[in-house]
């Protein structure tokens, strides 16, 4: 896929990211833990896409989009390597969440899913915002 780079399609990403954040957030405070991995992992997932938005670049599979972004951006050292590994460890967190039904999660681990998408945003936002600011 070869979209063209979006201003909106940046910002409109970095919305959604936000959301699910939120959601995560009011799930959490539920105590549907399970439900607040999911959310918190798609505020990743969308911030994640929001960069490659910036980027004439986009993927349909989820594993394609993370893979992209550890190779392209975690490894080059644009992001924390270590926000390249609780990436990984949020897909998988969120994939047993929503497919195992016998994976039992525990409010600590989604409250590390839930500050991952926070600092990932937070990251993420000032690298699109110094991307959008050259574009123009």
């Amino acid at each position: 896929m070869n979209p063209k780079i979006s201003v909106d399609l940046i910002k409109h990403r970095i919305e959604q990211s936000k959301d699910d954040l939120e959601s995560s957030k009011l799930l959490f405070k539920e105590a549907h833990y399970k439900s607040a991995n999911s959310r918190a992992y798609y505020a990743i997932f969308h911030a994640l896409r929001s960069v490659l938005a910036t980027e004439p670049i986009d993927f349909k599979r989820h594993k394609d989009v993370i893979a992209y972004f550890n190779k392209n951006y975690v490894n080059k050292e644009l992001f924390p390597k270590q926000m390249g590994r609780r990436i990984a460890r949020a897909s998988q967190v969120r994939e047993d969440s929503d497919y195992d039904d016998e994976f039992v999660v525990d409010k600590e681990v989604t409250l590390l899913q839930i500050e991952t998408a926070e600092e990932l945003i937070k990251l993420v936002e000032k690298y699109v915002e110094e991307k959008i600011s050259e574009m123009r």
